[in-house]
C-alpha cells in the first residue's frame, strides 16, 4: 500500500529525522521525499510518499503519527495514494479547457475522478453526456446570481467534489463560496492581467505589441484572480501573427497550465503559504507512477 504525508509546521530541528524514524518503525519504505524551509516566514513544508511493506492501513499509522504532529505542532494529512480526488469542472462557453481535461482524464493522464460539469450555459451538454459525466445547467443572471450559486454548492456537496476546476468559468465566485472551498478551488486566466482587462484581452495585447502570452492557474480566494499562484507559462509571439493567432496560442497555453496545476494538486504536492504556495517538483519518471496510483 502507497501513501502520501504532507507536512506543515514551524522550523525546527528533528522534524526529518522524526518522521522517517517513525515510518521505518512503522515498516515504511520513503519512496519519494521533498521538503522546503522558509527561512523567512519560519515554516517548514514536507511530502512524504512511502509504502507501508507490512500492511499496516491508514488508519493505524495516522493515529501513531499524532504524537509527532503534537509535539512539532504540525498540520498534516496522510492519504492513500490509490484514492482518487473526486472534482468538479466548472465552464461557461470556452471550451479548449474543458476538452483538454476530459481527454487527458480519458487516457487516464490526469488520474481524478470527475463527477460532474457544472455550467451556466448549454453549450457543452452533448460532450459531457457522451463521456457519461453528469451535467448540470445552473444558469446565471444578475437577479438570481444567490439562488444559483446556492445550487452549485448543493452540487459540490452532494458529489462530495474534493476539488472545484474553473475551466474558464466566466462567472464571479461569492466571498461565501470562497470561504467554504478554501484552497480547493483552482482557477485559470491569462497572465495579462491586470494590464489588459475587460473585453477581449488578446486584441488588446496585440494591439500593443505583445511578444510574450502567458496563462496563470491559481487558488481562488474572495480577491478576484489574485490568489495563491500554482503555475504559470508563456509562449513567445511575433509581430507577423494575428490577433487571432494570439487567442489560439493563448488557449493552448492556458489548458497546459491548468492541468499542470491540477496535477500539482491532487496528488499533493502544493502548499497554502499566506499569499503564495509551495509546489513541490514532480520527482523523475513521476507522472508515470502517479497515474498509476
Amino acid at each position: 500500500m502507497k501513501f502520501v504525508l504532507t507536512v506543515a509546521c514551524p522550523s525546527t530541528r528533528g522534524i526529518v529525522a522524526a518522521i522517517s524514524s517513525y515510518l521505518a518503525e512503522q515498516g515504511c519504505n520513503i519512496v519519494d521525499s521533498s521538503q522546503f524551509d522558509d527561512l523567512d516566514g519560519g515554516q517548514f513544508f514536507m511530502r512524504i510518499s512511502f509504502i507501508s511493506e507490512q500492511g499496516t492501513g491508514l488508519e493505524a499509522l495516522t493515529q501513531g503519527f499524532a504524537p509527532i504532529a503534537e509535539r512539532f505542532a504540525m498540520t498534516f494529512e496522510m492519504h492513500d495514494a490509490s484514492k482518487r480526488m473526486k472534482v468538479i469542472l466548472m465552464v461557461s462557453r470556452f471550451g479548449h479547457c474543458l476538452n483538454d481535461l476530459l481527454y487527458r482524464w480519458r487516457i487516464g493522464a490526469l488520474p481524478i475522478d470527475i463527477v460532474g460539469v457544472i455550467s451556466n450555459h448549454l453549450d457543452y451538454q452533448k460532450l459531457v453526456v457522451n463521456h457519461d459525466i453528469p451535467f448540470f445547467h445552473i444558469p446565471v443572471t444578475k437577479d438570481n446570481k444567490p439562488e444559483a450559486e446556492a445550487k452549485l454548492l448543493q452540487v459540490v456537496r452532494d458529489t462530495k467534489a474534493d476539488l472545484v476546476v474553473l475551466a474558464r468559468y466566466m462567472q464571479v465566485l461569492s466571498d461565501a463560496l470562497c470561504k467554504e472551498m478554501s484552497g480547493k478551488i483552482i482557477n485559470i486566466h491569462h497572465s495579462f492581467l491586470p494590464s489588459f482587462k475587460g473585453a477581449n484581452p488578446y486584441k488588446q495585447a496585440f494591439e500593443r505589441g505583445v511578444k510574450l502570452i502567458g496563462a496563470t492557474a491559481h487558488y481562488v480566494t474572495a480577491d478576484l484572480d489574485e490568489g495563491p499562484i500554482i503555475e504559470q507559462d508563456v509562449a513567445r509571439v511575433t509581430h507577423a501573427q494575428s490577433s487571432e493567432d494570439y487567442v489560439s496560442i493563448g488557449r493552448d497555453v492556458e489548458a497546459q497550465v491548468l492541468a499542470r496545476a491540477i496535477h500539482a494538486h491532487i496528488h499533493r504536492r502544493t502548499f497554502i503559504s499566506g499569499n503564495r504556495t509551495i509546489v513541490f517538483p514532480a520527482s523523475p519518471g513521476s507522472y508515470a507512477s502517479e497515474r498509476m496510483g
